[in-house]
């Protein structure tokens, strides 16, 4: 029974996983068609745009043309990834852990299939107000699951039961 639980979440985790990262292309390839022409379209003015750009770095644009690092780290995530989430307990109490590993494996694979198959990664939400690095759908996977983790790591589980 317990194993059957965890297959049934897994299928739901490998189905949402697919999702994340085909809304992710979509949203890149929409930003090639219709925003790459134009560069900018205001959606809030002065507050959020659409803005294209071709990332050939990391984070904010750091280690430019280095594209084999990320395709390493990134690879290397997806496999840390995939060994937790298999070593997850199959208790319902460590599926929302189980949602955030896919979070950050969507990313990851997000990313990774734009600097494989372009050589850099198609960004293109700006918010102009704070002046923020332009970004994408799979980083906001990343960061969503990162930063959920660290809350369930912090509030929710005991370093014991991970182990």
């Amino acid at each position: 029974m317990e194993k059957e639980k965890k297959s049934g979440f897994s299928v739901f985790c490998a189905v949402l996983l697919i999702f994340l990262v085909f809304a992710d292309q979509l949203s890149k390839a929409a930003a090639v068609t219709r925003l790459k022409p134009v560069g900018q379209i205001p959606v809030i003015r002065n507050v959020l745009s659409l803005l294209y750009l071709e990332n050939r770095g990391a984070a904010f644009g750091m280690l430019k043309e280095r594209q084999w690092i990320f395709v390493l780290i990134a690879a290397g995530v997806l496999l840390f990834v995939l060994y937790f989430f298999i070593k997850l307990p199959a208790r319902k109490k460590f599926r929302p852990l189980g949602i955030c590993l896919v979070l950050i494996a969507a990313g990851a694979a997000g990313n990774l299939i734009d600097r494989v198959l372009r050589g850099y990664v198609i960004d293109f939400i700006y918010f102009e107000l704070i002046d923020f690095p332009v970004f994408n759908v799979a980083d906001i996977c990343i960061c969503v699951g990162i930063g959920c983790m660290i809350l369930l790591m912090l509030t929710r589980y005991r370093e014991d039961e991970l182990l």
